[in-house]
This record gives C-alpha cells, structure tokens and sequence, in this order.
C-alpha cells in the first residue's frame, strides 16, 4: 500500500471567508476555507464544508441557504478571531460587526470583504463529522479591487490556522482536538474535567492527534 504523506497536503491554499446563515431569529457565522466553485454551470454552483455539529451548520440546514463573505488580503485578526476562535452558543459574533443581509436574510460582511457570494441549498453530502453543501448561486457582489486573504498569507503574519477551518493541521508533539469546534489543546494529557475554551465542550468531546 502507497505510502500517505500528510505533509503533501499543506501544500494548498485555501481562501479564508465567513460562511453565515439566519435560522430561528438569530445570525450565524464561521471561518471556513472550504468555498470552491464546484461547476462553470449557470447559476454557477459553489460548495463549502462546515462542521455538524456547529451552530452554523445548523442554520444552514434550517435556512437552506447561505452567504460567504470573501476576506480581503488586509482583513484584521479581530474578524479572524471572532468569527473563527468564538463560539456563538457563549457570544454574539455579529455585536460591533458592520454587516448587511441577503434577500434571503442572511449576514455578510461590509469592511474588509473583497467580494460576497449567497447560495440556495441544492444538494449536501455528510462527510464524517462534515457537511458538504451544494449551493447554487443567487446573489454576487464584488466588495473592492483587494486580493482575497488566503491560509497561508494569514499564517505568514505568526498567526495559528483558525479552528473553524476545515484543512489538515500537522501537530508536533500530539495533542488533542475539540471535535465540535475544532480547538487544538497541544499537551499529552487532558484532564477529565477539561472544558474548550472556544465551545466550551467537555473533555469526552476531545480526540488523540498524533
């Protein structure tokens, strides 16, 4: 059997944007780097993959459609924190964030957005602990003439890959991975009553890296 070299993986790059989506009279929203236009088709149809189990995810499902915001090259860490560190079970993501909605009704970004794209649910796919959702197209907006923030250009300024972000993280040492939202606690134990500090998952939510 061939060899898998994990590694080879970190060769990619990935946009970073802000996939949000309103459900049950409340905004939703998550980092991902998972938006890929799946097919030149008209409407063209675009794909993103979040994690089951955030409140996101959730919203997207109850809405059957979504907004991406397109992160510009000069985005801020604030907006990388808040909207990949922070939960929105224990904080509003959207307090102090300057944002409009989609004729669906769903947030995205004004400042420091490089373009915004809304989709109607088409098609999904469950991919372990994911969701690949299928989304056709209904709105498209270039924001200004910035280049788009990418993984690696947001890593290159000594900042970590945000949890909510769906890559392959190779950790050094072992550690163990918050399953809900993502969080890296680097150590070779964890605690039983060990709490994530961005979801606040318990410790039977956490798996062995490494």
């Amino acid at each position: 059997m061939a060899a898998i070299d994990r590694k080879a993986f970190e060769k990619m790059d990935y946009a970073l944007c802000v996939l949000c989506a309103a459900a049950g009279g409340a905004y939703h929203g998550c980092i991902i780097n998972s938006l890929h236009q799946a097919a030149s088709s008209y409407p063209a149809k675009f794909t993103v993959t979040v994690n089951r189990d955030h409140e996101t995810c959730k919203a997207i499902q109850a809405a059957g459609s979504f907004a991406v915001t397109l992160l510009s090259a000069d985005c801020p860490a604030e907006i990388i924190n808040t909207f990949g560190y922070r939960s929105g079970r224990v904080t509003d993501k959207f307090a102090g964030v300057n944002f409009k909605t989609d004729d669906a009704g769903n947030p995205y970004l004004m400042d420091h957005a490089a373009a915004r794209i809304s989709c109607k649910v088409v098609d999904q796919l469950i991919i372990g602990s994911y969701i690949l959702f299928v989304g056709e197209a209904t709105e498209a907006e270039t924001r200004n003439q910035d280049s788009v923030l990418t993984l690696k250009a947001y890593t290159a300024r000594g900042k970590a890959t945000p949890p909510t972000a769906t890559v392959y993280r190779t950790m050094e040492g072992g550690g163990f991975r918050c399953t809900i939202c993502g969080y890296v606690h680097e150590s070779e134990t964890l605690p039983p009553d060990f709490i994530c500090p961005i979801c606040r998952a318990a410790a039977d939510k956490f798996v062995k890296q490494g």
